[in-house]
């Protein structure tokens, strides 16, 4: 995934207000970047809320800011490993981005994977030393894989309460079923 998000303000704003029942008022951008701060949800103290937090972490070891984590992994690595038990998110957004070379030109094209109804989409990510979001990405669905050989993983709505509040066990059991096919996207290039 190539860290670039879509956050407008309607009908996002409204949906997600609606679906869980808070005032969800996010930073918008058409072309959000990592290290921007990024509007997420998290389930604390027996509800929804909003927990506004920079994209991305530099630990001490990396030569570069680092946005995601793999499923496969996220549970495991030391890095990430916290978050993972105890601070699960998702990122409501309009869409995300991704570049494609055109056919020998030398050229990127830059592509939004949204919904066909502009209705939300997820994105599963946790949140790492406190206050840093890292989001998660996943093998891509057959639409998606002609254009990255990875792509977020999102959480379908009837999903998030369980994304946010499962054990660390049932979470990993989560991780493994292909939501990416739930998931409606639409491109527009």
């Amino acid at each position: 995934m190539c860290g670039r998000l879509n956050i407008t303000d309607d009908p996002l704003t409204r949906l997600v207000s609606q679906l869980l029942g808070i005032h969800f008022v996010p930073h918008l951008s058409a072309d959000l970047k990592p290290s921007e701060t990024v509007s997420t949800i998290i389930f604390q103290n027996g509800g929804y809320q909003q927990w506004d937090v920079p994209w991305g972490i530099k630990p001490s070891w990396a030569k570069r800011l680092i946005i995601n984590a793999q499923v496969e992994s996220v549970a495991n690595k030391a890095t990430f490993k916290y978050g993972f038990a105890h601070q699960r998110v998702v990122v409501p957004c309009s869409g995300w981005y991704e570049w494609r070379e055109r056919a020998g030109s030398g050229i990127k094209e830059k592509y939004l994977f949204r919904n066909p109804d502009n209705s939300p989409l997820y994105i599963a990510g946790v949140i790492v030393n406190s206050n840093n979001l890292v989001t998660l990405t996943t093998k891509p669905n057959l639409q998606c894989a002609q254009y990255h050989h990875r792509m977020p993983f999102l959480v379908p709505e009837i999903g998030i309460y369980q994304w946010l509040t499962a054990a660390e066990e049932e979470a990993m059991n989560y991780l493994s079923i292909p939501h990416q096919s739930l998931v409606r996207i639409e491109l527009q290039g």
